[in-house]
């Protein structure tokens, strides 16, 4: 990892384990290759809604950066501040094509995919999937059309926005996993959500995500409750 100056200010990261928002801005800590104070927080505990955290974020909610008297939450405004506070790897571009494509596939997650995984993982992991079986087969479906979308693109590029990683691969990974975890919860296994095994139904995105899981850092993010 690349320590700033001894004069430069501190990074300081709060987070929660599962938190998808805190996991996308965690990994922009890792594949810039920064050193940061890693700050984990029990929700269980309310940790979150502590009166220090309240004081830097009202909204008592993860993810919170703070370096030096900067204050960030909101995992897409902490990377982009990251972005310009420490340029390279460049994760949203360098060039107006470049950051205009980053943003639309961003914007493009945050529109059809995020909203489709929502729907279908907090049900199985719920055990509401009986009640929902109706809008979570729909959900399917269209997550099917969003995962095909993307395993298209991955067949000319190795990265979603091209020949280097992005803030895109970011955003649509972290909720790719997500799905997968989703998948293979006893409650949904009479689901056929496309994504158990990935390499089956779309080679492309799964060796996608295996090129995203090895790149140096990544294996530090993943939620600890998880593993």
């Amino acid at each position: 990892m690349t320590t700033p100056g001894s004069d430069s200010p501190t990074l300081d990261f709060y987070w929660g384990s599962g938190s998808p928002y805190a996991w996308r801005a965690m990994l922009a800590l890792e594949l810039k290759g920064l050193t940061y104070g890693s700050h984990l927080l029990e929700f269980s505990k309310k940790e979150h809604r502590s009166e220090k955290m309240l004081a830097l974020n009202p909204r008592g909610k993860v993810p919170v950066l703070v370096h030096g008297e900067t204050v960030m939450y909101e995992s897409v405004a902490i990377m982009a501040y990251l972005d310009r506070a420490f340029s390279e790897p460049p994760l949203f571009g360098t060039t107006a094509a470049e950051t205009g494509l980053v943003w639309r596939l961003v914007s493009e997650h945050d529109g059809y995919l995020a909203p489709l995984g929502l729907r279908l993982a907090r049900p199985i992991f719920m055990g509401k999937v009986e009640e929902n079986r109706e809008d979570i087969d729909a959900a399917i479906e269209e997550l099917n059309k969003e995962l095909g979308q993307l395993n298209t693109r991955l067949v000319s590029s190795p990265w979603l926005a091209g020949e280097r990683v992005s803030a895109a691969d970011v955003f649509f990974w972290v909720s790719l996993q997500q799905v997968i975890r989703a998948a293979g919860k006893p409650s949904a296994k009479d689901l056929n959500l496309g994504v158990d095994p990935l390499s089956e139904r779309y080679p492309e995105l799964a060796e996608w995500s295996e090129r995203f899981g090895a790149l140096p850092g990544v294996d530090r993010t993943w939620p600890p409750h998880w593993t």
